[in-house]
């Protein structure tokens, strides 16, 4: 299995990740405030906003460029690993569906919810018990929404999170994508039992924060310099002190492109004895690797 990957192809999933997630906690800060579970109080906070609208429509743009980011990324890896690719699909899948739940999420509580909450505040005394009943059922409805559309987008980050462990991206950065999956998760469950309670503001913030750490992380190696050594030798590794120096993926992406002796290292510094070549196969900078030489394992 190739477990390669081209770094800058990384580059565009990371920006769209991350430009996607922090725009829309900057635009989600202008959200109305208050208890949300406390119907009587939000929804008179909810009547009286005036930019009620555009920070739903910004806010479903802010979450399609992050969504188009984690497709992107799916796209950046897709055949780098074997045994990831069932995971690739699927969570291809789920990033798709995540987004039209999303529209749906953002529909009933950018549109719906608000057309119900201002006919609540300007009906008359007789009305208000009945609209306010109507207002409920949208907001138990975003509920509903938002329950599912958290469950399917924590799916397709554990997708995502299987993916890149199969790769030669940092194994750290898969894991604090888990991390970020079970928070989405968490956020399913609990506004599907207790909507919007205070639990619920705790798990959005840990995904929230567990995300700018892992898409931060993958923005710089995909623009980290591939080291000097590499760069010169185009693929043939530098021997100093018989230790391979680093065999960086975007050099030669695929293992039959490697030297015989070097076919069986993993991608990062290859410190095993067995993957060091023999004395025939190492070169010093400056003097190209010599094209017929045999390597002898020990």
């Amino acid at each position: 299995m190739d477990r390669t990957f081209d770094r800058p192809s990384l580059r565009l999933p990371a920006t769209l990740l991350l430009a996607g997630q922090l725009l829309y906690v900057v635009v989600t800060l202008l959200h109305t405030g208050g208890e949300a579970n406390h119907h009587s109080a939000i929804f008179a906070a909810y009547a009286g906003s005036a930019i009620w609208t555009a920070v739903h429509v910004t806010q479903f743009g802010c979450m399609a460029v992050m969504l188009a980011g984690l497709l992107a990324l799916f796209a950046a890896v897709d055949g780098q690993a074997d045994n990831a690719r069932l995971a690739g699909r699927f969570g291809v899948a789920a990033t798709t569906a995540t987004l039209a739940l999303y529209g749906a999420v953002l529909a009933v509580d950018g549109v719906a919810l608000k057309q119900a909450v201002n006919a609540w505040a300007n009906a008359p005394e007789a009305e208000k018990a009945a609209r306010f009943a109507a207002a409920e059922a949208m907001r138990w409805l975003e509920w509903g929404t938002r329950s599912y559309a958290n469950f399917t987008l924590g799916l397709a980050v554990v997708s995502a999170a299987a993916v890149v462990r199969a790769t030669l991206i940092p194994r750290a950065i898969a894991y604090l994508m888990m991390l970020s999956a079970v928070s989405y998760l968490a956020q399913g469950w609990l506004a599907g039992t207790e909507g919007f309670s205070d639990t619920h503001t705790i798990a959005i913030i840990l995904a929230e924060v567990f995300n700018a750490t892992w898409m931060t992380w993958l923005l710089v190696v995909g623009w980290r310099t591939v080291p000097w050594h590499a760069r010169a030798f185009h693929g043939h590794v530098v021997d100093h002190a018989g230790v391979l120096a680093w065999w960086p993926a975007s050099v030669s992406p695929t293992i039959s492109e490697r030297p015989p002796a070097l076919r069986g290292c993993g991608g990062v510094a290859c410190l095993l004895r067995s993957c060091r070549p023999s004395p025939a196969t190492r070169h010093e900078p400056g003097r190209p690797a010599s094209a017929g030489a045999t390597s002898s394992t020990p």
